[in-house]
């Protein structure tokens, strides 16, 4: 980790954006979020992070050899996914700043938040390849870890999501993004686990820690989402507010680790 952030620009470019905006954002909580029309433009900028992750994981992807490798198109599907969420931020403060109205549920930007699950769930997957899961499945154990994971993830996120749910057959779609947000994170965060307990071989041990760093950006942006609907449920979201600088810190957090794939080609390039 601070191997990259010394030698690669693009990590120090990261970090200092994310230090500004976390002291912006402090600023915000100084004065107690009551500017509402800085809060709107913080929630409408931070995003920037998961528009320059996406850009430079493209970027990376294109030098693992883009689409023809397994490790180029997991960095597409991630970078991808972090491409939707950007626009759903922005169809988001579209309808705050210049719409100036409630946002809707569901609403077009739901296009990016909930598109960027299958982004996710298919990039974590392409890693798993890359890293030698495959041969890891031939043990009944590690089949054992594939089947149990995410069946316990799954789980574990409907008990505390969707335990109480009360079915609205009257609005089909609400109801599919209910369940599919919940359960689709949860399926990514137990792919990723699964991938890094799984890992072997050359390029398995070189990706393990990356891996680790994805699934930590996944935990967090699930938390994230987690926060968003126990507080729009509450009628508690304040934009700005801390819910915010939670996905400021999952965008930072998956920027970071696209990233740090640059050094692994580059580690690979000068072993061969």
């Amino acid at each position: 980790m601070l191997e990259t952030l010394k030698k690669e620009w693009t990590a120090q470019i990261i970090v200092i954006i994310y230090l500004l905006l976390t002291g912006w954002w402090f600023f915000l909580l100084h004065l107690g979020f009551k500017d509402t029309s800085q809060n709107l433009f913080f929630a409408a900028v931070y995003g920037i992070l998961a528009f320059l992750g996406g850009t430079w994981g493209l970027i990376i992807a294109h030098k693992w050899g883009g689409w023809k490798s397994t490790v180029g198109r997991a960095l597409i599907f991630l970078s991808l996914g972090l491409f939707a969420e950007e626009f759903g931020q922005l169809v988001f403060s579209y309808y705050n700043i210049f719409l100036k109205v409630e946002v809707p549920y569901p609403s077009l930007a739901d296009i990016g938040f909930f598109g960027n699950i299958p982004f996710y769930v298919l990039g974590v997957l392409h890693l798993g390849y890359a890293a030698g899961i495959k041969f890891s499945l031939k043990k009944f154990t590690s089949q054992l870890q594939f089947i149990a994971i995410p069946v316990i993830g799954l789980s574990l996120s409907y008990y505390f999501f969707l335990k109480d749910y009360k079915f609205d057959f009257s609005n089909p779609l609400k109801m599919f993004l209910d369940f599919g947000y919940p359960l689709g994170q949860a399926l990514y965060i137990s792919i990723a686990i699964v991938v890094f307990s799984l890992s072997n071989g050359l390029l398995g041990g070189i990706m393990k820690n990356k891996v680790l760093f994805i699934l930590v950006g996944f935990v967090v942006q699930y938390l994230s989402d987690y926060n968003f609907l126990f507080q729009s449920n509450n009628q508690t979201w304040v934009n700005g507010g801390y819910g915010d600088y939670l996905y400021l810190l999952s965008y930072a957090i998956m920027a970071y680790g696209l990233i740090q794939f640059d050094m692994v080609y580059k580690q690979l390039r000068k072993s061969s």
